[in-house]
């Protein structure tokens, strides 16, 4: 398939039937994973703190600095607790998240990283985002260069691709004016893909942002997978959801201004928005293996309904989650359901690490799991 250019890839969006999206979209999919195989992980979301300046008016988990009673930071003895717990439902990553707590610098995250490594030597982190690295390298006098090399050493493996809602200085400036600009954000990745350190990329949707701005985040994340150094992984996978809104301060904001969400002026049901979401990344992001369905927000059935418009990744069965469920959201599964939902959708299941490795191909007859 050839590559799509702007004004084409925006055309399918809003006007194709969403029938030939997704025949388009499934096509593009096999291109890439022949194999009707479905992928999945067990790891856990821990949140290395709540403390936050971000000022994000979509998150009702953080804190601010000032709120001292309210603020917590994850102790060495509830990680080894954590770990205990993830070990027994067979997960070996952490995926390590915190808010920009302005006392947190590089010595900070050097000496936890290695903590956790010697504690669990094989342990996988895949830890912070472009907003906590462009921080702390800013709190901590250094450059984004060196706070990444320093982090590495330290037992960083992968870097999530948090913190990037929607590649629009117009949006980010509205709701999350704390965090790094979009230049900065991907000026992070950048050094990133050059020291040959797999990520993840994500967008964020459904609130302020036109959908002009919603392409012009998909083209700068083709991009700068385009500009990888070769035989590096750079963005292994796409990840995108519906942004939450119940009871934040954006809400608010939104209903103040009298602002639609964009699906509502398009007449999309939520999950037309979604499965729309997910075959147009399958098709612009031409240069990335993986599109992930993040079931977490959209529930389960819709979740699998996307592996057939260019999904074929159903992420993780998410031991814990803090930040969406402070947003009223609370989807779980177990290893076992996963497996069963991927194979009664009509896929074969693998449970895989975080670059994508196979861990094992049916979690049921192995004996990782009891």
């Amino acid at each position: 398939m050839k590559e799509l250019s702007f004004s084409e890839a925006l055309s399918l969006y809003l006007d194709a039937p969403l029938e030939e999206l997704r025949s388009m979209a499934d096509a593009a999919r096999y291109s890439h994973i022949p194999q009707k195989r479905v992928s999945w992980q067990i790891d856990r979301n821990v949140n290395i703190t709540n403390a936050c300046i971000s000022g994000c008016r979509f998150c009702n988990f953080h804190c601010k600095p000032v709120e001292k009673e309210k603020i917590f930071i994850t102790t060495i003895d509830q990680y080894r607790s954590k770990i205990a717990e993830m070990r027994r439902l067979g997960g070996d990553q952490l995926l390590l998240q915190g808010g920009l707590h302005p006392e947190l610098d590089i010595v900070y995250y050097e000496n936890l990283f290695r903590e956790l490594k010697s504690m669990e030597p094989s342990l996988k982190l895949n830890a912070l985002g472009p907003p906590e690295i462009a921080f702390i390298s800013r709190i901590s006098g250094i450059s984004i260069e060196e706070t990444l090399r320093r982090l590495h050493e330290a037992g960083l493996d992968t870097l999530p691709g948090a913190g990037a809602e929607i590649l629009s200085d117009r949006v980010r400036k509205v709701i999350s004016p704390g965090k790094p600009t979009a230049k900065e954000w991907c000026r992070v990745m950048e050094v990133v893909h050059k020291m040959g350190i797999g990520t993840t990329a994500t967008m964020v949707y459904g609130h302020i942002e036109s959908m002009e701005e919603r392409m012009v985040h998909l083209f700068t994340i083709r991009d700068l997978q385009s500009r990888r150094p070769e035989g590096t992984p750079g963005f292994r996978a796409f990840i995108s959801w519906p942004m939450q809104l119940k009871g934040t301060r954006l809400a608010v904001m939104m209903g103040e201004r009298g602002l639609q969400l964009p699906r509502v002026e398009c007449g999309w049901s939520e999950e037309e928005e979604f499965l729309r979401t997910m075959a147009i990344s399958r098709l612009v992001l031409h240069n990335i293996s993986h599109i992930q369905a993040s079931w977490l927000t959209v529930g389960m059935e819709t979740g699998l309904k996307s592996l057939h418009y260019g999904a074929d990744d159903m992420g993780s069965i998410m031991i814990e989650e803090n930040v969406v469920s402070a947003a009223g959201i609370s989807n779980t599964i177990t290893a076992e359901e996963m497996d069963r939902a991927i194979r009664e959708a009509g896929f074969e299941p693998w449970l895989r690490r975080q670059d994508y490795s196979p861990i094992y191909t049916d979690i049921l007859r192995s004996q990782a799991i009891s």
